[in-house]
């Protein structure tokens, strides 16, 4: 298995890069404003499933074309890129719904779809994929399971690490969310905002190219 010092050194890794505020962080708070907490929970756990796909994929080495190709980084990025674009045009097309009932405290949307958007948000991130490529090998123990399987208990690591920090963040936003909410009209202008910051992030994403 990887040693605990390897163990160890990936989550002081892995804690680094979740903690400073990047995409994953600007989506779980986005999603807070527009559904509250439960549909931003759900939201992180799809988001980190799809992303643990990406795991599966470097360990069996499918995550190497993408590390080396520059055309298939950008049709993932362009993919990814897009999907935020259209859910934060959705959610400001639908802002208005969302002050049609006074008191109540977030839309209904399905565990299904909220758990799919994350997922397909995850899924499409290219630079997790990158990141994964470049960092699980690095964290390999000689002599110890086989590569494939300790890469799958790193992004196991990777993922718990997420879920707890990216879920506080939608907890915490979902919660001034709710407090926000005694105004109709005010809700309706949180929801655009929520959209708004979704179709940032999937225009910052389209635009930033590899750093390799």
């Amino acid at each position: 298995m990887v040693s605990s010092a390897h163990l160890l050194a990936f989550a002081l890794t892995s804690l680094v890069i979740i903690a400073v505020p990047g995409p994953s962080v600007m989506f779980a708070v986005s999603r807070a404003l527009v559904l509250g907490r439960r549909g931003a929970l759900i939201t992180v756990l799809g988001n980190t499933s799809g992303v643990y796909v990406q795991v599966v994929a470097v360990a069996f080495g499918l995550g190497a074309l993408l590390a080396r190709s520059a055309t298939a980084f950008t049709v993932v990025k362009l993919a990814g890129a897009a999907y935020l674009v259209y859910l934060g045009v959705q959610a400001v097309r639908h802002r208005r719904a969302l002050s049609v009932a006074p008191g109540t405290a977030a839309p209904v949307v399905s565990t299904r779809r909220a758990f799919r958007e994350g997922f397909v948000v995850g899924l499409t991130n290219p630079k997790a994929m990158v990141f994964f490529a470049a960092a699980l090998p690095q964290f390999i123990t000689p002599g110890g399971a086989g590569p494939a399987t300790q890469m799958l208990l790193l992004g196991a690591v990777f993922a718990g690490i997420a879920v707890v920090s990216d879920g506080s963040w939608a907890l915490g936003v979902g919660a001034a969310r709710d407090w926000l909410v005694r105004s109709p009209r005010r809700l309706a202008q949180i929801g655009g905002f929520g959209g708004l910051a979704m179709i940032g992030i999937g225009a910052q994403l389209a635009v930033s190219g590899r750093h390799d």
